[in-house]
């Protein structure tokens, strides 16, 4: 057989279903090989976007999502993509095609180092120098993606390794270790710590939706009536309107949450990844301890003096903990969490145009299903999603926010209709953002996946200017102008619709959510809101 053939059948043994990516010359043996498989190949039009598909189907199913690309300037376009899942925690298995060994030791068209180039972004970089090795190879980048803490794998394939001949050879069996159980005495520890506590609370990070451990965190701050907060990536572990719901941490300026974190003289990190949002924002008191509950051993930081670690199964030490504490009889934040749920309907009822922030997202939440996905592409309509969105379930908001790469708005959103086809999905992204990936409108129509890309538009790095009129009074060189984004849709034969009046909002959203086919929504968005919650969370007044 050849060694491409063999490469194939690892993949068939790994479960892959799709490889997003590009063919080129030096991957033309595996292209080949893939005709006879089961396995999926989507032809994208970047490969920038194949990453990010790879990235949001990592996320969304725990399984490592496989891209594409050739060597040289196919490989390094990758590379935004496979950085992004690296950071957000995505298990990815990114691959590439090389030239052949015997011109690698010297200058050579197209030839770059693509393994020490992937090496800083990604668990494992490898280049395959013989054919007998591949089940090695394909077993460890896949095994290294998805182990805790998940994230890129690169395998390097030279074109005269991937038409060698290789003797007959199967794959080797999936096996991947199984999380320990956390200890006994470190559960004692931290159970002593929490009953000591006046004003604990929870900072739940995407590793709860990692573990699967989500309904065992809302047991959890049930029965101990301890309330929650979420990074942006945990979005949805407990559902927003939960009455121990303090929402979403990451906001840099101070905020509602702020208060809580203030406040709380014990904090319990669990699944919490310090990549989402530092330490140093959110523990100011030195008095304040802290306990982490983890996959993986707190990371070093002189921010996150860690008083009892953790280690191990969530939902063991999550239920543990349960076992050995008795609730408490009021909710300590319960002011906070009822300031919270009002700014959230402050802006219900809003007519004014362009649309404010806070209108579209409460919009948007009466039109979609709690299990419909909202991905959001990154931009200061991120920080909107982060803040006022009210997710209801895990994985259904999603948002980059360790590597935070604009463009992953259509791509992911193409992504997450094929991992769940059965669901509505949207995509919320900038009119900077869209126009770095909307190529793939192409992708997703050729493929007749259905799903809406609602494009906040302002002419504008909207966040940029938010961060320089904060800092300076003042913004530099952050406009630019659009092209006809309704032509521009219709152009693909995607449909394409413009809002031009507040009340227009939800029957567009209603009508392109079931158009079944893509459709973009151009909806200016009145981004004056940004300094002015600025302004408003400067004077803040703490309600706990």
């Amino acid at each position: 057989m050849r060694a491409a053939e063999l490469f194939v059948r690892c993949l068939e043994n790994e479960g892959v279903e799709y490889i997003f990516g590009i063919p080129g010359e030096e991957n033309l043996d595996l292209m080949d090989a893939l005709i006879n498989s089961p396995i999926q190949f989507i032809t994208v039009r970047h490969e920038q976007g194949a990453a990010f598909m790879a990235d949001v189907y990592g996320r969304l199913t725990g399984r490592a999502g496989v891209c594409l690309g050739t060597l040289g300037p196919g490989a390094t376009n990758l590379i935004t993509g496979v950085a992004d899942a690296n950071l957000d925690r995505a298990p990815v298995v990114a691959i590439a095609g090389q030239g052949s060994t015997h011109r690698l030791h010297k200058e050579s068209h197209q030839i770059v180092d693509l393994v020490n180039l992937f090496a800083p972004i990604s668990k494992y970089a490898t280049s395959v120098r013989e054919p007998e090795v591949i089940p090695e190879v394909v077993r460890k980048a896949f095994k290294e993606a998805t182990l805790e803490k998940p994230g890129a794998s690169f395998i390097e394939l030279p074109e005269n390794i991937a038409a060698a001949e290789v003797a007959e050879m199967a794959p080797l069996r999936v096996q991947d270790p199984r999380t320990p159980w956390p200890t006994e005495d470190r559960l004692a520890d931290a159970a002593a710590l929490i009953a000591q506590a006046e004003r604990p609370m929870v900072l739940a990070g995407n590793g709860v939706i990692r573990a699967q451990a989500a309904a065992a965190l809302d047991s959890f701050a049930a029965t101990l009536n301890i309330p929650v907060a979420k990074t942006f990536m945990a979005k949805g572990v407990i559902p927003r309107d939960h009455p121990l719901s303090l929402g979403t941490a990451g906001l840099s300026d101070n905020d509602l949450i702020a208060c809580g974190f203030e406040r709380a003289d014990l904090v319990i990190c669990v699944g919490y990844d310090m990549v989402e949002y530092h330490p140093e924002r959110w523990h100011r008191n030195p008095e304040q301890a802290v306990i982490h509950i983890g996959q993986q051993p707190a990371e070093v930081d002189a921010h996150y003096p860690v008083e009892v670690g953790v280690v191990g199964d969530l939902n063991a030490a999550l239920h543990g903990l349960i076992r050995s504490l008795k609730g408490r009889p009021e909710n300590w934040a319960w002011g906070l969490n009822q300031a919270i749920q009002q700014e959230n309907r402050e802006y219900a009822e809003d007519d004014g145009f362009p649309l404010k922030p806070q209108k579209i997202l409460w919009d948007l939440r009466r039109v979609l299903a709690p299990e419909d996905i909202l991905i959001s592409d990154v931009g200061a309509h991120k920080m909107w999603i982060a803040r006022m969105w009210q997710a209801q379930a895990p994985n259904t908001c999603l948002i980059s926010n360790g590597f935070a790469a604009m463009g992953i708005g259509v791509p992911g959103a193409l992504a997450a209709k094929l991992v769940h086809p059965e669901r509505r999905v949207l995509t919320i992204t900038g009119d900077a953002g869209f126009l770095m990936n909307s190529q793939e409108l192409e992708t997703a129509l050729r493929l007749g996946l259905a799903f809406v890309v609602l494009i906040w538009s302002d002419s504008a790095y909207g966040l940029i200017k938010w961060h320089q009129d904060k800092r300076f009074g003042r913004d530099t060189q952050i406009g630019f102008n659009n092209p006809d984004f309704v032509q521009y849709a219709e152009s693909f034969g995607a449909r394409g619709y413009r809002v031009d009046a507040a009340e227009q909002l939800l029957p567009v959203l209603d009508e392109a959510l079931h158009c079944g086919t893509v459709a973009v929504i151009d909806c200016p968005v009145d981004y004056a809101q940004n300094m002015q919650l600025t302004e408003r969370l400067a004077a803040l007044q703490c309600p706990v």
